[in-house]
């Protein structure tokens, strides 16, 4: 496994470098490889979080149920966390071994556990979370300890886990805290004095449905309360952002009620708790009745993407669940498009255009691996993420334009309902579309699940005058055989344009359209409801390549990944603020300047590059000693009055204080 401690660097960078690999880091996290041989039906969990030491100290009581006759039972555990003492149900003590490769813990069983038998298991066990360094992933904090915020999010093993994202059970958890810390978790809540601890508190928190209860922050949070409409909306923010907190719980209704509208009911609770995150860990997380968003999101500029595709999860992930690491698509690609429609509701068609450009350009970036074959991938590769966050996200986006708004909304809404508390697989699924569509669904989740490749549509035509106006006659082709899909054709006339959905089956497929007005052009696929090739996505794809090898470290493939983009489309400003921010990963300076001039010299778009520009040179000169001129590029930021991911902020932090580069641990 190739270390992730780069990416939390490249994290730090803004806008988020890696915003859509970080985003997926928690929903493909350690799931078995191997068929589950053993369930965790229930934990009673006791914890104590001792903030001036970084020390977890923890109880956990687990139920179990062989799958199949087994001798050994094997966990996932955070490696800085050692067990003290483990037991079973009669009180005898087992021994264990961690093997810390995999970050698990072996619990061998003196008598063995047949095929659905159950037994309880006792752990006591302690740790110091204080750094990233013995994490689940390398550099990524997921379970960590401080008195400014301490997180033990599900992803980062901070208790006994089986079949992470898989296995779903129910918890009673108890987590003492200094009593000037609130403590965020799934379900019901209580709060009592800590005995025999004067100054701590006990927060209990009971989670009686199946599903994934594995996740506690605690902090100095501003909670309030925002009821609407039967549905509680609490908010728990720093005191810095306490001003937010009710422009976020608005929103959060709002999508809420949409997601409603479309699924059904939120699922088990009537009460969600958006927590602000620190921004040392993941940019969102999700856990039943908790959306936790990084607090460098929560800015006048609501984020509203981000939050929408957290609480997706409630429904995607929380109520229904994978049944196979292959079936990840049905948690991560279904919040991606829920994401993707909650846009199309707030932002109408442009932005709903744009974000399924995003949800492409992610779905080509490895299109040579089937989606249905993902499972067989490394957990922490952005093959994975992308396959099963945005080639899932396009398989419902095409899903929608094949059987109809009508019949996909039936069979969200039905296997949402279906599938409620319980673990879906991608036939399942089939299933109820089929249902819906009245038709077989065979070759269309055969191409798009077991398939790989896109095809790139092409189209020759001749226009003919007929006796009412024109008729345009013409042809499609692409070069996938086994290809079928329907596919719209606009013809632009003088007057009013004109829409034709054809089938194209296998490689070449013949059209005919009649307009009153004169033609001047054809568009294929003008809505962007197939996932294609085109020009202008290899360029997207090849950035977005680009974005994930560097977040991995690895530079100078993701350099050649940019130039690849620049050799499709020399003019990309994002390209080549790309490639700059590699060249000032390197410490290449100049090379680094010379590029982010040339990204505000080029296309504009995104627009954030250019504000962006101006804050990285800025900050360029201040290291290489040119205060004068980096205020003067510090003014130019603020002069486009553009924020986006506070550059505006960032800015005027450097106008009062020149910027200086961190040393790294050779003291460069």
């Amino acid at each position: 496994m190739q270390s992730a401690r780069p990416l939390q660097r490249a994290y730090a960078l803004r806008p988020f470098l890696v915003l859509p690999l970080l985003l997926c880091v928690l929903a493909s996290l350690g799931a078995a490889q191997t068929p589950a041989k053993l369930r965790a039906d229930d934990y009673v969990i006791d914890a104590e979080i001792q903030p001036k030491t970084g020390k977890l100290v923890a109880k956990a009581k687990v139920k179990i149920t062989a799958l199949e006759s087994i001798s050994v039972a094997v966990f996932e555990l955070h490696n800085a966390l050692r067990p003290t003492k483990v037991t079973n149900e009669k009180g005898q003590v087992l021994s264990s071994e961690r093997v810390t490769q995999d970050s698990s813990l072996r619990v061998p069983l003196p008598a063995g556990l047949d095929k659905g038998e159950s037994t309880t298991l006792n752990f006591e066990y302690e740790g110091t979370l204080s750094s990233a360094d013995e994490g689940p992933v390398e550099g990524l904090k997921l379970a960590f300890i401080s008195n400014d915020t301490s997180y033990l999010l599900y992803a980062g093993r901070w208790f006994p886990v089986l079949g992470y994202g898989l296995n779903r059970f129910t918890a009673a958890i108890d987590v003492t805290v200094p009593s000037f810390m609130t403590v965020v978790g799934s379900g019901a809540t209580g709060k009592t004095a800590a005995k025999g601890a004067a100054g701590r508190t006990t927060y209990s928190f009971a989670w009686t449905h199946p599903s994934f209860p594995g996740t506690i922050v605690a902090g100095s949070f501003m909670e309030q309360e925002f009821p609407a409409g039967g549905l509680k909306v609490k908010t728990y923010f720093k005191p810095l952002k306490k001003d937010l907190a009710r422009v976020y719980a608005e929103t959060a209704h709002k999508e809420l009620e949409f997601f409603s509208s479309q699924y059904g009911p939120l699922p088990a609770n009537t009460t969600i708790n958006v927590v602000e995150l620190p921004d040392d860990s993941v940019p969102s997380a999700w856990a039943p009745g908790i959306a936790g968003i990084a607090s460098r999101a929560i800015d006048e500029k609501t984020n509203y993407r981000l939050l929408a595709n957290a609480l997706a999860h409630q429904w995607w992930g929380a109520s229904v669940s994978p049944a196979t690491r292959d079936d990840f698509w049905l948690t991560d690609g279904f919040a991606r498009y829920s994401e993707v429609r909650y846009v199309e509701q707030a932002a109408g068609a442009a932005g709903f255009e744009e974000a399924t450009k995003d949800m492409a350009v992610g779905a080509l970036a490895y299109d040579n691996i089937p989606l249905s074959s993902a499972g067989k991938l490394d957990l922490f590769s952005p093959e994975f993420q992308s396959l099963s966050t945005d080639k899932g996200g396009m398989i419902l986006h095409m899903l929608r334009w094949v059987v109809g708004d009508a019949a996909f909304q039936k069979t969200m809404q039905q296997f949402a309902t279906q599938f409620a508390g319980k673990s879906a697989t991608a036939d399942d699924f089939r299933k109820v579309a089929e249902a819906n569509h009245g038709d077989k669904l065979t070759s269309f989740f055969a191409q798009w699940l077991d398939g790989t490749g896109a095809p790139e549509f092409k189209n020759k035509y001749s226009v003919y005058r007929v006796a009412k106006g024109f008729r345009v006659v013409g042809e499609v082709t692409q070069d996938l055989d086994l290809f079928r899909m329907p596919l719209e054709v606009r013809v632009d006339t003088d007057g009013q344009s004109e829409m034709k959905r054809i089938e194209v089956v296998g490689t070449k497929s013949p059209f005919s359209i009649e307009t009153f007005g004169k033609p001047r052009r054809i568009s294929l696929d003008p809505n962007n409801w197939v996932l294609k090739n085109s020009p202008e996505l290899r360029v997207r794809v090849a950035i977005l390549r680009g974005q994930q090898l560097a977040a991995q470290g690895d530079l100078s493939q993701a350099l050649v990944e940019y130039k690849k983009a620049l050799d499709a489309n020399p003019n990309s400003s994002l390209a080549h603020y790309r490639v700059a921010e590699i060249f000032f990963l390197q410490r290449n300076y100049q090379a680094a300047a010379n590029s982010y001039r040339s990204a505000q010299d080029g296309d504009g778009e995104p627009r954030w590059t250019e504000v962006w520009s101006y804050v990285q040179l800025g900050k360029i000169f201040d290291v290489t000693g040119q205060r004068e001129r980096a205020t003067n590029e510090y003014r130019k930021a603020l002069q486009t009055n553009d924020n986006t991911q506070g550059a505006l902020d960032e800015a005027r932090k450097y106008l009062n204080a020149p910027y200086e580069r961190e040393r790294n641990s050779s003291g460069n």
